[in-house]
């Protein structure tokens, strides 16, 4: 049982074996009401089938009636000319449709016959657009991730693990192409408990594989089900007797389930250890309980290409994921300070809020994109209350209100205008001029924000430059405009060279960036050599570090002193800062500036002048004049001790290292190996499957610039590879030297 108050409106839930009685917080004006909302992504590595799926889920559910596929540019969510092109999706697409359980002989249903609304996002899998699912999981209540039959778990599909676990969102495991040759269910499985550590189990088991894959076996009511190979794309199934070869597996399958499930969840363990009989009803809840508190993930098995197993999900889909009401209680957090920790902290109150058309709006914008047609969208996530046309909404981080111009439903591409978007909704504003990725937008003076995605560092970086002098503004709003859609993307200059530097996540990713620069604002460029985001950090500590700033020429002078204690901090913490001066050494007046002198230091280091990461500074000293001292003064004493005391630290220079996987022919292993050796690789596992070698290795981004034509060259065309930022590595101090003088420093 779960109770809320929010702005003066209750609401009471209750479950009863895994439906959900709602006291009434849906609006009667909307389409479905707020307990029957699946708000999904789908997510997976490159080329797990995640887009293929997606144009399936549209086809069953009504929502298109010709497939279109990927490998023919006409797949409904990949709509951009390059996804067409290269066959991979880019950005993320939101698609809404509907799907109702359909009554099928022996198999209990937890809500047959009941219409629900599907809020569908399809995500890239490409590690350069790894944003993408970073955002759309921010704002998702469950993901189907996606697998390959035969390569199972893989670099990508960890990554986007780690990001539903980040966000704690409820997964359903989709084993994808159990067609192909090589597919074996179980060692997927087997991938998900041990790589990913997922309290797994088999719902929705394939029958067959390869040529053979006939349907799936429902673990929980015992049913086969059989997929017709008709002209309507498997859309027709029926409902059978397991055969008797497969009966043993199937129950030593609901066993499995029910244990695992019993394992979390108290009420379905109490009734398997007293030995009782557990029915599907019992099951289901069970199921649905241990889902929704990702404490257990069920795990189907099909094809989505071959139209096989994609009902059956669907049916999981709406099983076993939460709707709005029953996913994790989104919490905002207010802006302004009610005082201090015993620490000196600052102290920021934070509320829940429930999901009700009954109170105030609150959304979160996670993900602009200036349309050709319409303009500048926002896409929101409706947390509660309810958004209408003409409205006015207020903007905490910009303590700005701006009126919504028109309200949209988003299909992919095309966009339909609404009137209304109620909680629980994803849609898109437009006419919003100042609001960014990750901004709250709510009613009245609403201080507070939700929490907005979070986003890694870029990796690589080139020069770009417009062909004529008449594109430089273009390309400057053009960049502009991009760089406000992608978080991972940033645009700077230069300021020794003059030059427009872009930076982003990856080789394609920039790539992307300057053909969308071509097709979209025609603008014409020419770019340089991609450069490697290297940082720099601290190695030893130094005490008792000294910045001053003395000028006098005549009149008010300029002093500020500052002395620090510096050490290196913990991997990934970035700037922590303490103040430690005592007796009003430094006044309370020019500690912003100190602070804001120690953090722009940590803009250049003194290596190569990359950015400084991981160091602790304590500010313990200092000294003031009565007339010459001003908040530069001490803000550029700050700087100097800062780079003082670099240079006592022993600092060091690193380099961004890829986590790598190549799938070779076991024959090309060896040539793979030792060119991956020359790359200054440390090879971390080799693993057989089948007549394949799968290879996995820590690898220098520097040494990874034209793999894909070296790879295809060692093995004729058949390996293929992919890679994703790991961590910082320090640099071989026998390249320092090459790298310090490509930036055009100090090599002694």
């Amino acid at each position: 049982m779960i109770t809320g108050l929010l702005g003066g409106f209750f609401i009471h839930t209750k479950y009863l074996k895994g439906k959900e009685i709602m006291a009434s917080v849906s609006s009667p004006d909307r389409k479905a009401p707020l307990e029957r909302y699946r708000n999904f992504g789908i997510a997976a590595h490159i080329d797990g089938g995640k887009t293929t799926l997606s144009e399936r889920i549209l086809f069953y559910t009504g929502m298109i009636h010709k497939i279109g596929e990927v490998h023919d540019g006409a797949a409904t969510t990949d709509w951009m000319e390059q996804e067409q092109e290269r066959g991979i999706t880019i950005t993320s697409a939101a698609v809404t449709t509907n799907w109702k359980q359909l009554p099928a002989e022996g198999c209990y249903k937890l809500f047959e016959g009941e219409n629900f609304q599907l809020n569908v996002i399809d995500t890239p899998g490409h590690v350069d657009f790894t944003a993408e699912v970073e955002r759309s999981l921010r704002v998702l209540d469950g993901a189907i991730v996606v697998f390959c039959g035969v390569a199972g778990v893989q670099p990508q599909t960890q990554t986007v693990w780690r990001q539903a676990s980040k966000y704690n969102v409820p997964r359903i495991c989709f084993v994808n192409k159990m067609d192909r040759t090589g597919a074996n269910f179980a060692n997927v499985l087997n991938d998900i408990r041990t790589k990913l550590g997922a309290n797994a189990a088999t719902v929705l088991m394939p029958i067959g594989s390869e040529d053979n894959l006939r349907g799936q076996i429902d673990i929980v009511n015992q049913k086969a089900i059989i997929y017709s190979d008709s002209d309507r794309l498997g859309s027709t199934y029926t409902v059978e007797e397991i055969p008797e070869e497969l009966k043993a597996e199937a129950q030593a399958a609901l066993e499995d389930l029910k244990e695992r499930v019993a394992n979390v969840d108290d009420e379905l363990g109490e009734l398997f250890l007293m030995e009782e009989p557990i029915d599907a009803p019992t099951l289901k809840a069970a199921i649905r309980r241990a889902t929704i508190a990702n404490l257990f993930v069920p795990v189907c098995g099909g094809s989505a290409f071959k139209n096989k197993g994609v009902q059956g999900l669907l049916d999981a889909v709406v099983d076993y994921l939460p709707s709005p009401l029953e996913a994790k209680t989104a919490t905002v957090t207010s802006t302004i300070s009610s005082g201090l920790d015993e620490n000196g902290y600052e102290i920021f109150e934070k509320k829940e809020i429930i999901p009700s058309d009954e109170d105030k709006p609150i959304a979160l914008a996670f993900k602009l994109w200036a349309d050709k047609f319409v303009g500048s969208l926002v896409f929101i996530r409706v947390y509660t209350g309810v958004i209408r046309k003409g409205d006015t909404v207020y903007n905490p981080r910009t303590r700005k209100r701006e009126r919504v111009g028109r309200l949209l439903q988003i299909q992919a591409n095309v966009h339909t205008d609404v009137d209304e978007v109620f909680s629980g909704d994803i849609a898109a504003i437009v006419g919003l001029k100042n609001a960014t990725t990750g901004d709250t937008l709510a009613s009245d003076d609403f201080d507070y924000t939700l929490e907005p995605p979070t986003f890694p560092d870029t990796v690589i970086s080139m020069a770009v430059e417009p062909l004529t002098k008449a594109d430089q503004e273009k390309m400057s709003n053009a960049l502009q405009r991009l760089s406000a859609e992608d978080p991972t993307f940033r645009v700077k200059t230069d300021e020794e060279t003059g030059q427009t530097i872009i930076a982003g996540m990856g080789e394609l990713h920039l790539d992307i960036i300057v053909d969308r620069l071509k097709r979209e604002f025609k603008v014409e460029a020419n770019t340089g050599k991609p450069q490697i985001a290297y940082r720099e950090t601290i190695t030893k500590s130094a005490d008792h570090v000294q910045g001053k700033l003395v000028k006098q020429s005549g009149g008010r002078g300029q002093y500020g002193d500052v002395i620090i204690d510096m050490r290196p901090g913990e991997r990934g913490s970035g700037l922590k800062i303490a103040n430690k001066v005592v007796g009003g050494a430094i006044p309370k007046e020019y500690m912003n500036a100190v602070y804001a002198g120690l953090n722009e230091a940590m803009n250049s280091g003194i290596v190569a002048g990359y950015p400084v990461e991981d160091v602790e500074v304590d500010v313990v000293d200092g000294s003031y004049h009565e007339v010459d001292s001003n908040e530069n003064a001490f803000k550029m004493a700050a700087i100097f001790a800062m780079k003082n005391a670099f240079a006592k630290c022993a600092p060091v220079l690193l380099e961004p290292i890829m986590s790598v996987e190549v799938v070779t022919p076991a024959e090309n292993q060896g040539d793979i190996m030792g060119d991956l050796n020359r790359r200054r690789a440390q090879v971390n596992s080799m693993e057989h499957k089948g007549s394949e070698c799968v290879l996995t290795a820590s690898v220098p981004l520097a040494e990874m610039f034209g793999y894909s034509t070296d790879i295809r060259t060692l093995s004729k065309g058949l390996a293929s590879y992919s890679m994703e930022p790991s961590h910082f590595e320090q640099v071989p101090p026998n390249l320092v030297a090459q790298i310090v003088k490509a930036r055009g420093g100090n090599t002694k």
